[in-house]
């Protein structure tokens, strides 16, 4: 009997051959109204190359995270998604910058059970390190918050779920990922329905920053 090949994880960074097949997968894990199309992906790409990154299994691209450079301070907690990503073409890039952007990460669902999702954040954290960045910030989803906003403010069901109380798919793994929450955000993202429209702002702080 044939000895059957273990497949390789490979992280890297995502290249213009790879375009289409990166929007597909936004297409298939977030849907039309929110997935990211190819030429914001294009657009990504030439501004910010570093910072786009991707997970390759047996030939596949199966996960991906995009994100930019910004100085949170010239956005604050009130921003939109919209606002954040330059209309996901990232054209606000700022490389002078402090705090790198998550605007998307997904992983095929076919895919779950693989910590792709972790290792796209551990990436992640490398080149937060690498341009000696002073955090990573993310407005995250909040997907199931529709099945408790009957119950609770999305600020409630969002401390719970920090606390351990309530487990939501995002949240509570960028928790275990040592996100910390910073605040609620209202009208982050408008075809968000599961999440109501709501984000949390989370927030992983690099402990080798040094003001300079």
């Amino acid at each position: 009997m044939a000895k059957q090949v273990e497949q390789e994880i490979i992280v890297r960074n995502i290249e213009q051959k790879d375009l289409e097949e990166v929007a597909a997968l936004s297409h298939k894990c977030f849907g039309p109204g929110m997935s990211l199309k190819y030429e914001h992906m294009e657009s990504q790409l030439n501004i910010f190359p570093k910072g786009q990154i991707c997970v390759e299994y047996g030939g596949k691209i199966v996960g991906c995270a995009l994100s930019l450079i910004v100085n949170f301070s010239d956005y604050g907690y009130d921003h939109t998604y919209d606002e954040i990503s330059g209309d996901g073409y990232i054209r606000n890039h700022n490389p002078e910058g402090v705090n790198l952007y998550g605007i998307e990460v997904g992983v095929d669902p076919d895919y779950w059970n693989m910590s792709i999702g972790k290792q796209l954040y551990e990436a992640r954290k490398k080149i937060c390190k690498e341009l000696h960045l002073q955090s990573i910030i993310i407005g995250g989803r909040i997907p199931n918050y529709y099945q408790y906003a009957d119950k609770m403010s999305a600020e409630q069901y969002a401390k719970a779920v920090m606390a351990d109380k309530i487990y939501d798919p995002v949240l509570t793994f960028q928790k275990k990922n040592g996100f910390q929450l910073n605040k609620v955000i209202a009208n982050y993202l408008p075809d968000d329905k599961e999440s109501l429209q709501y984000a949390t702002s989370m927030e992983w702080k690099n402990d080798e920053y040094e003001l300079t």
